[in-house]
């Protein structure tokens, strides 16, 4: 008989995580802060509880897939949290953080997992909101062995692919090395969008011929098309982005080292939020990249404005 899991997190991509985990016919039950985000899954059989701490008490398995690290902190540690409990009140025996956090973080929550002779996952994903409707997931795990191997039908039933990189904490750093790569792949993707328009190409004929040689890409090909069609809703939240950067940035840090194209897609996703975009899709910067493509023309046709053929 499978696992009873208990869910915790409703948003854009928990609530297609729960249902794929509903049709695959495990029982589910759901906690979140907003219960009206909930009531599609209760509807659809989810059963609902008033705490993490309720969760952990009922289920076999917790998962919880929130914003940021502090509601992390809250899920786990807080006054309700999955631990708050006693421990022989307790029926959870895996724990497992698909929300993408701190490497220290889900080190102290395997740490104190242990400590009650329980198990836990960091498992953050990526696929956005396409991957967790359709249950291609690239799933990244850090924890114990035999905890991968009791997760791995969730795993299988959420995401195409998941694979254990190390002992708690290496799911996010491995996460982190995905939203490296995504920060400047993103800042490539809308340059190439904004030259193709400036050059006067068809751009949906252009996305098509780049998409499939050598710049091809998961944002190219997913984001892409949304930018052409002026489709700025999230299937991954801006503000969720520069959080995960934040975090890449303090374990550089951390690591004694810099990179240059993380810091540069650091700012330009700052400029979306401080315009007021921090609750749009990633690929709202696209417009901030066009505005600042734009001003960097009329700036240096102005400097040169004074310049004729003969002072060169």
């Amino acid at each position: 008989m499978p696992p009873t899991v208990g869910w915790i997190g409703c948003g854009v991509m928990g609530r297609s995580m729960v249902r794929n985990l509903l049709d695959g016919g495990f029982s589910v039950a759901v906690h979140t802060r907003t219960r009206s985000t909930a009531e599609a899954l209760t509807e659809a059989g989810a059963r609902w509880a008033s705490s993490p701490a309720e969760l952990a008490q009922q289920n076999d398995i917790v998962i919880s897939m929130v914003g940021y690290p502090t509601d992390v902190e809250a899920v786990y540690f807080g006054e309700a949290g999955v631990f708050s409990i006693p421990q022989h009140d307790s029926k959870c025996r895996l724990s497992i953080d698909m929300t993408t956090s701190t490497p220290l973080l889900a080190k102290k929550i395997a740490d104190v997992a242990t400590e009650r002779e329980a198990l836990s996952l960091d498992a953050p994903v990526s696929g956005g909101d396409v991957g967790a409707r359709d249950g291609t997931l690239s799933i990244m795990v850090g924890g114990d062995a035999v905890a991968f191997e009791q997760a791995r039908p969730i795993f299988d039933v959420l995401g195409k692919q998941a694979i254990l990189h190390g002992t708690a904490g290496a799911g996010q750093h491995t996460k982190m090395v995905n939203q490296i790569i995504i920060a400047s792949t993103m800042i490539g993707m809308c340059e190439g969008l904004v030259y193709a328009k400036r050059a006067g190409l068809d751009t949906s004929k252009v996305l098509e011929s780049v998409s499939g040689g050598a710049a091809g890409s998961w944002s190219l090909s997913n984001l892409a098309p949304r930018i052409l069609d002026g489709d700025l809703q999230p299937g991954f939240f801006v503000e969720h982005f520069v959080k995960d950067i934040g975090i890449a940035i303090s374990e550089c840090d951390r690591m004694g080292i810099e990179l240059a194209g993380l810091k540069l897609a650091r700012g330009l996703y700052d400029e979306v939020v401080r315009g007021g975009g921090g609750r749009l899709g990633t690929q709202a910067l696209h417009g901030a990249i066009e505005k600042l493509a734009a001003e960097g023309c009329s700036d240096s046709r102005e400097e040169n404005s004074g310049v004729s053929d003969g002072d060169v």
